[in-house]
């Protein structure tokens, strides 16, 4: 390990943190615990790279704001080729088309998110905002739908039904421009699942963050749906979550960040990012006690076969 931060995630002063543009990440944890702000030092180069499945360069965390660009230089010294850009609300679906434009290590995906799905029906402006998700998902570096799905873990009873029509309309779009379609799914397993076999799900899904267990495992291995794991499969507690790990077929793994959220231990709780992946691949290579670079290579074979090229 390294015991060094990269130079764009160094720690400036809180005044300029606070300057920062972009959403930005709360300071204290669900516990009301405030959290270490500053990043993690860089990991060790990975023998062979690998991309991150999924991440939001527009949100911000710790006490610097760090550009697309230096961002992808940082995560490129350690063996992250590439990211793929997910927006989960028009103003980060709109960013995203302009960060792939102006990268070519990212590909991009755009959704409404499902927990914002039954706010803007209640505010008549759902089908609007699916209006604009289609028309930036014709973007040739759009390369998926999502991060759609459902959550009901932040959104009650009382939502559930706009988004369940919220995921139905993100799936026909993905089927309908023949995109990935990368889902949330957050205490809903048994739903996404009944959803997507009642409309039918398209040629690639991936479970972003997957959170399921050895059953929601052997479902994917059956209908060829990827897995993409996180920082949660390094926790102390996810013992569950390795054992979907364990079962999953390698073919169909991905690897992810979901930065700024879910850094890996021994960092849980500070800030994430595309440059420390790395603790996450080694930890799920030493599960499947596999070797550290055919597991990267298989990694990076199956998400381009999701996404396609990066060049």
């Amino acid at each position: 390990m390294s015991s060094e931060v990269p130079t764009a995630y160094a720690a400036t002063s809180p005044f300029e943190a606070e300057q920062a543009a972009g959403p930005r990440r709360a300071g204290h944890d669900d516990g009301g615990r405030r959290r270490k702000l500053d990043y993690p030092p860089a990991p060790e180069p990975l023998p062979e790279p690998v991309i991150d499945n999924h991440t939001h360069l527009d949100f911000r965390d710790g006490l610097v704001e760090v550009s697309v660009t230096e961002a992808l230089d940082a995560a490129a010294a350690v063996g992250v080729q590439g990211a793929v850009q997910v927006g989960c609300d028009l103003e980060s679906s709109r960013f995203t088309v302009s960060a792939v434009d102006a990268d070519p290590r990212l590909l991009g995906a755009v959704a409404i998110h499902p927990n914002d799905a039954p706010e803007l029906a209640s505010e008549g402006a759902l089908e609007a905002a699916l209006d604009e998700i289609a028309a930036l998902a014709a973007h040739p570096r759009i390369r998926a739908i999502g991060e759609t799905g459902l959550d009901y873990f932040r959104t009650g009873p009382e939502g559930r039904e706009q988004q369940h029509y919220s995921f139905r309309r993100h799936i026909d779009l993905a089927k309908r421009l023949k995109l990935a379609l990368q889902i949330h799914d957050r205490d809903a397993h048994q739903d996404v699942v009944r959803l997507l076999a009642e409309e039918g799900a398209p040629e690639n899904v991936v479970f972003h963050c997957f959170s399921g267990d050895e059953e929601l495992a052997r479902i994917c291995n059956e209908q060829g749906w990827y897995m993409s794991f996180a920082g949660t499969v390094t926790f102390k507690n996810a013992d569950p979550l390795r054992a979907a790990l364990s079962i999953a077929d390698r073919s169909l793994l991905m690897v992810e960040t979901d930065a700024p959220f879910l850094t890996p231990h021994p960092f849980r709780g500070q800030p994430n990012a595309s440059y420390l992946v790395p603790y996450t691949v080694r930890s799920m290579a030493e599960v499947l006690s596999v070797d550290l670079a055919d597991f990267g290579a298989q990694l990076r074979r199956n998400t381009e076969a999701v996404y396609g090229s990066w060049g």
